[in-house]
């Protein structure tokens, strides 16, 4: 058994993906997808349906797990906003280098803070740097940094 890839579903899915491609150097990882047909209404329980979109390679990785990002017509009614507490998936994390340098190349491709950045000394562990922060769809991404 193994893990291989979570999905995001987008209103706009080539920018979605440009954005996590631009700040978190995910890799596109061919083909784009355009799926449709009857296997797709019965997979999906929604006639008529296409999905688009790709799956992105995460840093770090070369061969999985991935992170997909569709958009699916029709589209659903009625939205919600991820929160980190609503119950469900509450947010992807990516550790990196430098916390501050991401989240300024986040917030200058349109995503937001959700919370304050914070160092906290975990003991046993090492100090970790992390914040939370939401592309610009509003889903929700922690941005993390552990110093041991």
């Amino acid at each position: 058994m193994k893990y291989v890839h979570t999905n995001i579903i987008a209103r706009d899915w080539r920018s979605l993906a440009q954005f996590y491609i631009d700040v978190f150097d995910c890799q596109v990882a061919p083909p784009e997808r355009d799926l449709h047909g009857s296997w797709a209404d019965q997979l999906t329980g929604i006639n008529n349906v296409r999905i688009r979109g790709a799956h992105l390679r995460l840093p770090g990785y070369t061969d999985g797990p991935t992170l997909e990002i569709f958009q699916y017509e029709p589209k659903a009614e009625g939205e919600h906003e991820p929160a980190v507490n609503r119950p469900g998936y509450s947010h992807l994390a990516f550790e990196v280098d430098s916390v501050e340098a991401v989240l300024e190349k986040l917030l200058q491709h349109g995503g937001q803070k959700v919370g304050e950045l914070i160092n906290n000394q975990v003991p046993g562990v090492g100090t970790l740097t992390a914040i939370y922060t939401r592309d610009p769809e509003g889903n929700m991404i922690e941005i993390m940094h552990w110093d041991r």
